[in-house]
């Protein structure tokens, strides 16, 4: 993907989403994960429709901001479709056949535009990643934050833990990973994990105000200032392809599925025969 910003002052919008909705109300572009009936859980299909928005995004003039959020007031993302895993053995893949979450990860990073994420509900698993990468986090009063791998088999090892360390502390990452338990916004904000907390019927507004207060400020600025605070992190994502390529392999065993077995029988996991 180049990393030009220039394109066409209106770029086409795709209108063949089907788990997810882009719509731009400038300045801001409005990304919304809509599968409120998974808890906005990730598929291959939602990886790669994100990515394409973010593309759109990118290319738009008229977009100077970009909030990534979920459908209806329960989730904003859940992370990965365990259910959809149980049953057919993978998230699913969209028209490139492959599951691009990392791919994802690196586009919000990238694109030359601040991401805002606005967290309506729960944000768990890899959808805690995901806002946390966002440049910026709103959250919902009634927006709770954590991760869930290590429960269900599964773990992010680049950006997932790295960039958290950097966010919210070592020792308070390392909390959130090996305990896995749930933060709510009080939490959220005294560590650093979100920048601002409203009330829910106020989130939508209160993100387009940040966006219009970005507008205001130069491009220009705004792009060469996220690539510097992206500069001392980007080796992470280096880490994080091995990291992947291992997630990859560990799905395989007989300990991952232990654990998405658990998810779907709802019980709790038993991993102690892999210690």
């Amino acid at each position: 993907m180049s990393t030009s910003s220039a394109g066409h002052e209106h770029p086409r919008i795709p209108c063949e989403f089907e788990d997810i909705t882009y719509e731009v109300h400038a300045p801001a572009g409005v990304l919304t994960i809509n599968r409120p009936e998974r808890l906005n859980a990730l598929r291959g299909k939602t990886v790669e429709e994100l990515i394409r928005a973010f593309r759109a995004a990118w290319a738009d003039k008229r977009v100077r901001a970009v909030i990534l959020t979920g459908a209806g007031d329960k989730a904003f993302c859940s992370g990965g479709d365990i259910k959809l895993k149980a049953a057919s053995g993978n998230y699913g893949t969209g028209e490139s056949g492959l599951w691009e979450i990392e791919h994802l990860q690196k586009v919000i990073r990238d694109i030359p535009k601040p991401v805002i994420a606005a967290v309506n509900g729960v944000a768990i698993g890899g959808g805690h990643v995901l806002h946390v990468i966002c440049d910026l986090s709103i959250a919902s009063e009634s927006a709770r934050f954590g991760q869930a791998g290590p429960r269900v088999g599964s773990f992010d090892a680049g950006f997932g833990t790295g960039f958290l360390a950097r966010a919210i502390g070592e020792k308070r990452a390392r909390e959130v990973w090996f305990l896995c338990r749930q933060y709510d916004t009080t939490k959220a904000l005294e560590w650093g994990l979100v920048n601002a907390v409203v009330p829910a019927d106020e989130l939508m507004d209160e993100a387009r105000r940040w966006v219009e207060d970005i507008a205001l400020l130069s491009p220009t600025a705004i792009r060469f200032l996220k690539s510097s605070f992206n500069a001392d992190s980007d080796h992470l994502g280096g880490i994080g392809s091995l990291a992947f390529a291992g997630l990859d392999a560990f799905y395989q065993t007989e300990e991952s599925l232990e654990g998405v077995h658990a998810f779907t029988e709802k019980r709790a996991a038993d991993f102690s025969r892999f210690a």
